[in-house]
């Protein structure tokens, strides 16, 4: 009787084993390449854009656009516009910002956008567009960021938008690559690259405003161009030298500040890897430096890799280039704009450019919504372009 009641017993066990469901397996960790999709939740109130739909804060990876190789996470956003998705998802603002600052706490993604922002970012939602926009490499994640680095901030912007359609529900690969001041150098170089590296993105053009053009004759032109202040009564150019060297000196342990930078400026670059733009132009004001006591005469040799790192892969862009050029920028010179409007039209790149009378770095971003519609209908549509290589001043 035991060896049957046993027998009955296993039976037992046996029976209500199968009928148990069985545990889930263990989640599937996001692929380690670059454009992986690696965490996204709701965006912080107050960090969004207004009358958007969902937002979210996103971090991804990224190729470490310093060394070419390796991965790196990078942070950014997705915001959706309001309402029901069209059928294909939504086409692509890939958002690059302009400067601000290389301290982690400066990235755009922990902070409340400007005014001037959020009317330009809440345009493009209204025109149909998520916004898909990154902090770039080592702004808000890991590391040093390297400011002004051509092949990083592509690599950035390019990945943000293969991380984005990868991972997220709703989105269409229409791209159109769009940024201001230090993001329209982004957003250049972006369309640059984007050929060899991204090939199975879609770029339909780009919007630049306010666009650095980091070519060895332009450089030459705006250190020896007479200084004048900018809209927070300092001379730009002093604080993005300041950026540009604290980026370098957290890149290149081999860097050496004081052949960039003379005794009285040095506190004020130390200070520049610490704080964000705004204060730093503040400090740069209150401290009285100027071009002339604040850059040693070896300054070009010394941020010569940094420079180097600046400068585009190709002036053909196989995509529409529109260009919004403030008359009156003293953050971005005018003439460097237009050098770099006349070298891409002559390599080939079909360009729009505008100049805006009487319109300052930043002013120029709002001015120029009406005129890039009307570029972003045509490239969108797949409609010619009027190409214009020599703006007159409107």
């Amino acid at each position: 009787m035991k060896s049957v009641s046993r027998l009955v017993a296993a039976v037992s066990l046996l029976a209500l084993a199968a009928c148990q469901v069985a545990p889930p397996p263990a989640p599937v960790p996001p692929a380690q390449v670059s454009g992986a999709l690696m965490q996204h939740s709701p965006l912080g109130s107050g960090l969004g854009v207004e009358g958007s739909g969902p937002s979210l804060s996103i971090q991804y990876l990224s190729t470490n656009g310093v060394t070419g190789h390796g991965l790196v996470p990078v942070t950014g956003v997705v915001i959706y516009p309001s309402g029901p998705a069209p059928a294909g998802g939504w086409p692509v603002v890939a958002w690059a910002h302009g400067t601000v600052g290389i301290a982690d706490s400066c990235a755009p993604s922990r902070n409340p956008r400007s005014a001037r922002d959020q009317t330009y970012l809440s345009e493009w939602l209204h025109r149909g567009f998520a916004i898909v926009a990154t902090d770039y490499q080592g702004l808000g994640s890991d590391g040093t960021h390297p400011y002004l680095n051509a092949r990083t901030e592509a690599y950035s912007v390019l990945d943000s938008v293969r991380a984005a359609l990868a991972g997220l529900p709703d989105l269409s690969n229409n791209v159109l690559i769009v940024g201001q001041s230090q993001g329209a150098g982004a957003a250049f170089a972006s369309a640059a690259y984007a050929p060899a590296y991204a090939p199975a993105l879609h770029v339909r053009g780009v919007v630049a405003t306010g666009i650095p053009y980091m070519s060895p004759e332009v450089i030459k032109t705006v250190l020896r161009a007479k200084p004048q202040n900018g809209a927070h009564g300092m001379d730009p150019v002093v604080a993005y030298a300041l950026l540009i060297g604290a980026s370098e000196a957290g890149l290149d342990p081999a860097f050496k500040p004081e052949q960039a930078f003379t005794p009285r400026a040095m506190p004020t670059f130390l200070a520049a890897s610490e704080i964000c733009a705004r204060p730093l132009m503040e400090r740069i004001k209150n401290e009285g430096l100027t071009r002339a006591n604040t850059f040693e005469p070896t300054l070009p040799q010394a941020l010569a890799p940094a420079f180097k790192s600046m400068l585009f892969p190709t002036l053909k862009l196989d995509v529409p280039l529109f260009v919004g050029i403030g008359a009156a920028d003293r953050d971005v010179a005018p003439q460097g704009q237009l050098m770099l409007v006349r070298d891409a039209c002559k390599a080939g790149t079909v360009v729009q450019a505008h100049l805006y009378k009487g319109q300052d770095h930043s002013e120029a971003v709002l001015a120029s919504m009406k005129d890039s519609a009307a570029f972003t209908t045509a490239v969108m549509h797949g409609e010619p372009v009027q190409a214009v290589c020599k703006p007159v001043a409107q």
